[in-house]
């Protein structure tokens, strides 16, 4: 494939172990997010793709004088396929991401949200089927216990770092980031990937032993 397959045919066929090979084959070794929560699926929508939009959080314990300020800002900046980063540095302190913000978000084109924390509502938010990926759920209210202090500037989330406008796969296995300056060459060689290991699959269930069709194919 010379082009890069679009966004539909991401979700639809590619996965988080497939574009972590083929960063490794282009040199980036540590674009897998490896918090000490795993970022999970919260809601019941275990696949994620799209660009990132960050925003950075801080735990506090004063009276916000602007309370909730960019984190509404950030919401409200939202394009098409974005997903929101938020990170909190695993702070369980509350759930800074809730029903609210997801209908607002959805409402602006955003695809999910990425939470390096808590949660809250997630009935509300399965119902509606909003993806979320986070590290924990609480039902503590953010004011003046958390805030966003940054958005749309590079953060570091599980020793990984992360701009806006990068690219992120989520499911289960994992989250991984595709920096923006590599995005096109990853995705082509991650694509190519998946389809040489269908045929590497239908071969071995032809009968063809593991060893044979490592040699033959040099995929696993």
């Amino acid at each position: 494939m010379s082009e890069k397959p679009g966004l539909s045919q991401v979700r639809e066929q590619l996965y988080s172990a497939v574009i972590s090979d083929a960063l490794d084959s282009a040199g980036y070794r540590k674009q897998c997010i490896a918090t000490e929560l795993p970022l999970t699926p919260r809601t019941g929508i275990t696949r994620l793709a799209g660009r990132c939009r960050t925003t950075r959080w801080e735990d506090i314990d004063f009276e916000d004088p602007e309370p909730y300020k960019l984190e509404l800002e950030a919401v409200d900046d939202c394009n098409p396929d974005d997903i929101i980063i938020a990170a909190a540095f695993g702070s369980m302190r509350s759930g800074i991401w809730g029903e609210l913000l997801s209908t607002a978000s959805r409402n602006r084109g955003c695809a999910g949200v990425i939470v390096d924390g808590a949660v809250r509502d997630v009935a509300a938010m399965r119902q509606m089927k909003f993806p979320v990926f986070a590290s924990g759920v609480s039902p503590y209210d953010s004011l003046n216990r958390q805030r966003v202090v940054a958005r749309d500037e590079p953060v570091e989330v599980g020793g990984v770092t992360i701009r806006s406008g990068d690219f992120v796969f989520a499911d289960e296995d994992g989250v991984v980031i595709v920096p923006q300056k590599v995005e096109t060459e990853v995705l082509i060689a991650a694509w190519e990937k998946v389809h040489a290991e269908n045929e590497v699959r239908d071969a071995i269930r032809s009968g063809l032993g593991a060893s044979d069709a490592f040699a033959k194919y040099g995929v696993l």
